[in-house]
């Protein structure tokens, strides 16, 4: 690769350590970010550094706040008998934007994928299983994770490890999302569409 100036190639290694962003797409990246104005790159270097000088992590729930407790689990109005379990923070937003959920949240930060490194150890399973110790009055315990193997792999050590504490556990329901074809449909997917089917 053709040797640049070291603020530029600082910066696409940085962008390169991006998830998705490879060398030749992170250094379009600087050269779009070149031809800004100045202001607008001291914007975003200022958003950058508040992003790590003002984000915490909320000591109850582990998602991304500005506070010393997040807003979710400050919130009186939630109910505290359910309890849903996400893999990240940004999932919150997703099931929050349905508007059909009101209780509160845990993130796992990540699924159960050995060889990836991702062990019980590594997602927030003590802090959860601590929790739950905890707060009694957590009757239903929602695990809202990815219908992949590793979201299904984690679902099932989950429901092992906490089945002691006597709580009632639930999944998100899976089906044909909108628009989709029959012919184009996984078995599985078809086949939890035909357990989850619905009166009309």
């Amino acid at each position: 690769m053709r040797r640049f100036p070291e603020p530029i190639s600082n910066l696409v290694a940085a962008f390169s350590r991006l998830p998705g962003v490879g060398p030749k797409t992170a250094l379009r990246y600087v050269f779009y970010l070149l031809k800004q104005p100045a202001h607008d790159l001291d914007v975003m270097a200022r958003a950058l550094t508040q992003l790590g000088e003002r984000i915490k992590t909320c000591p109850r729930c582990y998602t991304y706040t500005e506070m010393d407790m997040c807003r979710t689990c400050q919130d009186p109005k939630r109910d505290p008998s359910v309890l849903c379990v996400v893999e990240e923070s940004r999932d919150i937003a997703t099931i929050e934007a349905t508007g059909q959920f009101n209780g509160f949240y845990h993130v796992l930060g990540g699924t159960l994928n050995p060889i990836e490194g991702m062990t019980a150890d590594v997602i927030r399973f003590r802090e959860l299983r601590a929790r739950l110790e905890s707060e009694p009055h957590v009757k239903e315990i929602i695990l809202a994770l990815s219908p992949t193997t590793a979201g299904e792999t984690t679902i099932m050590f989950l429901q092992k490890q906490l089945a002691p504490l006597g709580r009632s556990f639930t999944r998100l329901a899976r089906g044909l999302p909108l628009g989709a074809t029959l012919e184009f449909a996984d078995e599985v997917t078809l086949g939890d569409a035909l357990k989850g089917r619905k009166s009309i």
